[in-house]
């Protein structure tokens, strides 16, 4: 049984404590949020301790692991003390808001000898991980290009802290990285960003950017967030040389598959792909608690997060100037 030690009583904490409490092997020992009341409610239904501050609830509840489910600003201090103490640790994304306290983080747990999970959990969603097989397997034959997109209303959180760009980075650190993340786990390493946005330029609840992503195997992707409507969906389309995989959660249909050429045009086929339907966030985390007993490396690790934010810093910097950046190069 290991047991987890949530900090943070949010959404995403609710949605991380829900995941473990279904989970066998996985015991959640306790609840930290600075309002006892929010504690309290999120720990009553997992049968967990509630606490108001870390110190606390390290002192007071076994914990193999710590849950970091906090707003960004928050990631490095509490990783560092959860390092300190000798507990492993999962942080949400994005890992920080500037690559050196990204970098800090990283080292802090790697000398303490413990293990650091970030949760770029777009890499769990089935349909994501389907059409990742696809393009390997050389459903569509060589990729050329690809288009993603992401978005809802402006997002509520403690303090509005979203609002603050110097806090959260917009939807441009704060929800494409998904897409950065994910693009990188397919195609590889990028060689140049050129983003377009209104990040950063004090837009009242609205954000919108348009990155263009060059990759070193010569694909072409095009990612678009926003935070300006209603209900959130997400998409992609990724055109290989014979077919084009396409998604659209807004559409409420399956992962298509198309084949175009000659022998497609006359059958006129689509078909349709159903991934199983399960709680992305659960099975992330199951990944996690699975790489901790078995000494497994992770599907995404903690140097991924860190090449994440390099090409979602090197947007950031790319919508500030006017030019093209080059992820690598990027001091934040």
């Amino acid at each position: 049984m290991i047991n987890i030690l949530i900090v943070g009583a949010g959404t995403m904490g609710r949605i991380h404590a829900q995941a473990f409490a279904g989970m066998k092997d996985a015991r959640v020992s306790g609840i930290v949020d600075r309002d006892a009341r929010r504690a309290e409610e999120l720990a009553k239904p997992v049968g967990a301790s509630p606490f108001t501050t870390f110190e606390e609830a390290i002192r007071e509840v076994p914990a193999e692991v710590v849950d970091i489910c906090l707003p960004t600003p928050f990631h490095k201090p509490f990783v560092l003390k959860a390092a300190d103490a000798g507990k492993h640790v999962i942080c949400e994304k994005p890992l920080a808001r500037n690559l050196e306290d990204a970098r800090e983080m990283i080292e802090a747990c790697r000398e303490k000898g413990v293990e650091l999970f970030v949760g770029h959990v777009v890499r769990f969603f089935p349909e994501y991980v389907r059409a990742r097989e696809l393009v390997k397997n050389g459903r569509i034959g060589n990729v050329t290009v690809v288009r993603t997109g992401r978005g809802g209303s402006f997002p509520a959180g403690w303090n509005d802290w979203y609002a603050d760009f110097h806090a959260s980075g917009g939807l441009v650190l704060d929800m494409i990285i998904h897409d950065f993340d994910y693009l990188r786990w397919c195609f590889g390493e990028v060689e140049r960003v050129f983003a377009k946005g209104l990040t950063g330029r004090g837009y009242a609840r609205r954000d919108y950017a348009l990155v263009t992503l060059r990759f070193q195997s010569g694909v072409i992707a095009h990612v678009e967030g926003m935070w300006s409507h209603g209900s959130f969906s997400y998409r992609f389309e990724i055109a290989g040389k014979t077919g084009i995989i396409a998604y659209d959660s807004a559409k409420d249909r399956p992962l298509l598959v198309r084949g175009h050429g000659k022998e497609a045009s006359l059958r006129g086929v689509e078909v349709p792909e159903s991934p199983l339907n399960e709680d992305p966030y659960a099975r992330q985390l199951r990944h996690f608690l699975h790489c901790l007993k078995t000494g497994e490396q992770p599907v995404v690790t903690a140097e991924d997060a860190y090449r994440a934010m390099e090409i979602a810093l090197a947007a950031l910097r790319s919508i500030e100037t006017g030019e093209p950046v080059k992820p690598g190069e990027l001091v934040s």
